[in-house]
């Protein structure tokens, strides 16, 4: 496959980069600095040496005192190295420490914040379709996502199932997450209908027969791993009553795709609905991640059951997007927009579906969905 360049803008200044695996942190980080002192945590014999004596890592800066950028790549595997990189950035060297990772739990507990102030953060996504260009393709895009591990893979599939069954299960296991792997198969299964819809984390409890609040520990590992988020409900001065419960997403349409069985009562709009409002949510927060970082996400919901499925604000963008899965537009597909723009005139609102048409009807801007997402730049 041809090199993609990424929107993620690198600084000279020493920065974290977290994503999920498969998002291409390493490639990413390989191509900008080609000639860094470069330390993998994932080889066992490395991995083995650093844990066991973090100084290591300023015998072997010492040794390269050539070298002005140093990768630690998954650096969650050793987060103890971060007290020695804290050492080392004070000491003025002026070295750039660049610290790749895929789970914001162990960071925290080595104490990232030890570097507050000195390091970034900065988060990377898969491939946005805007980055693609004229590779993007919509179809296959909710069927096994946008993964640089997957869409390289000549059997993008296994690729994904292999990806759920080795990290998503496996990984958690062996990091002492959970013990109980059924239990926690049991939860993807019945989280992966939350994809999409606001979670309510008591009726998922009640689906796979797990206490509230062992599901609520299973979600905050989907999170900690940069495998899942939530939105929250968009209150800034409300003038009706709205939701509380946060909506939920999987990182990737793709890995949403594999989890979420499908059997005889389930409509197939179901599902491929879900996945496209998901292919749209990853877009707007790489969007945001690689350049607005002053803007949020939300959705908009209030408890008579308006519902707008992304808000966009911050400084300088106030934006109300809605999905729909079809090829035509209704009227009363584009009520909740112009009940959002009631209440916030200020905002753009914005209507993408899975038709070619751009139109515009009673204020709100219609769109193809492929449009929006390759004019995200």
């Amino acid at each position: 496959m041809e090199t993609i360049e990424r929107f993620l803008k690198i600084d000279r200044q020493s920065f974290f980069l977290l994503g999920p695996r498969g998002t291409g942190k390493s490639t990413l980080v390989r191509k900008a600095f080609p000639d860094a002192l470069y330390i993998d945590l994932l080889l066992p014999d490395v991995f083995r040496n650093y844990a066991a004596y973090p100084e290591r890592l300023r015998e072997t800066v010492n040794a390269h005192r050539e070298k002005r950028t140093v990768v630690l790549d998954e650096v969650q595997k050793a987060p103890q190295l971060l007290e020695v990189v804290h050492s080392l950035i004070e000491e003025k060297r002026r070295i750039q420490f660049i610290m790749t990772g895929s789970s914001a739990r162990k960071l925290r507990r080595g104490g990232v914040n030890l570097l507050a102030g000195r390091a970034l953060m900065k988060y990377l996504h898969p491939f946005m379709a805007a980055e693609l260009k004229g590779l993007f393709d919509l179809e296959k895009a909710l069927k096994v996502g946008l993964m640089p591990l997957v869409i390289d893979s000549e059997d993008p599939v296994a690729t994904l199932q292999a990806y759920v069954n080795l990290y998503l299960r496996e990984e958690v296991q062996m990091e002492g997450l959970t013990r109980n792997m059924g239990n926690f198969s049991r939860f993807l299964d019945s989280v992966s209908f939350s994809h999409g819809a606001a979670l309510n984390v008591s009726n998922v409890a009640r689906e796979c027969r797990i206490e509230r609040k062992v599901v609520e520990g299973y979600i905050g590992i989907l999170e900690d791993l940069l495998l899942a988020y939530r939105i929250p409900v968009f209150t800034r001065r409300a003038k009706r009553a709205t939701a509380s419960h946060p909506k939920f997403y999987f990182f990737d349409a793709g890995i949403f795709n594999i989890l979420r069985s499908s059997g005889p009562l389930d409509r197939p709009e179901e599902k491929s609905g879900a996945a496209l409002e998901g292919l749209v949510a990853q877009n707007i927060r790489a969007w945001i991640d690689y350049g607005r970082s002053e803007c949020k996400l939300y959705y908009w919901r209030t408890v008579s059951g308006s519902e707008v499925d992304f808000v966009v604000y911050g400084k300088g963008v106030f934006q109300a997007i809605e999905v729909k899965n079809s090829t035509t537009i209704h009227p009363q597909d584009i009520r909740p927009l112009k009940a959002f723009g009631e209440d916030y005139p200020e905002a753009e609102t914005f209507l993408v579906y899975r038709g070619k048409e751009k139109l515009s009807r009673d204020g709100v801007s219609i769109m193809p969905v492929t449009e929006l997402l390759l004019g995200m730049r």
